[in-house]
């Protein structure tokens, strides 16, 4: 299959299927011979496993690849309730999209406030943002349909900023 992608959240719907799924490289762990990429792709997260047998290149990327990556990932769906969400991908081609220059600054160690403020666009992508993120969304779509539906019309004022 190299048409139409797949998103995470529909995958049990493709098992014994391969599907393509495009998303970024959560993370990625190795364990003997075979290579474990966690991709995500704003439904969800799903576990592709990597072997020797698969495409050399493929097998060598899933080692190299950093975080973040931007991925086209080929593979059968599979169901394992020890992945992540309960269903896995077993990869036979990953086409990168975009390999980002720096590493992700954002590890699973404590950061600070400060430094997750000023790395915002990147801390809102970890996995404790998205649920509040999507809680918002909710919340401000029900404020502007109540609104909506007693004949209120929104406007975006201009912003007034003070010289020095």
């Amino acid at each position: 299959m190299d048409g139409q992608p797949t998103y995470v959240e529909e995958l049990e719907r493709h098992v014994g299927e391969e599907v393509l799924i495009q998303g970024w490289l959560f993370n990625k762990r190795s364990s003997g011979k075979i290579r474990f990429v966690i991709l995500r792709d704003g439904t969800g997260l799903v576990q592709g496993v990597v072997t020797p047998d698969a495409d050399p290149r493929t097998f060598e990327l899933a080692e190299r690849l950093p975080q973040e990556s931007s991925l086209k990932v080929w593979g059968t769906v599979r169901a394992d309730p020890r992945a992540p969400g309960g269903y896995e991908l077993s990869v036979r081609k990953i086409e990168p999209v975009h390999i980002p220059r720096d590493p992700f600054p954002i590890g699973l160690k404590e950061h600070g406030v400060g430094f997750l403020m000023d790395h915002r666009h990147l801390w809102i992508r970890m996995r404790k943002q998205v649920p509040l993120l999507r809680i918002r969304d909710s919340v401000l779509w029900a404020i502007r349909d109540f609104f909506r539906k007693r004949g209120f019309v929104a406007t975006e004022a201009p912003i007034l900023v003070g010289t020095a």
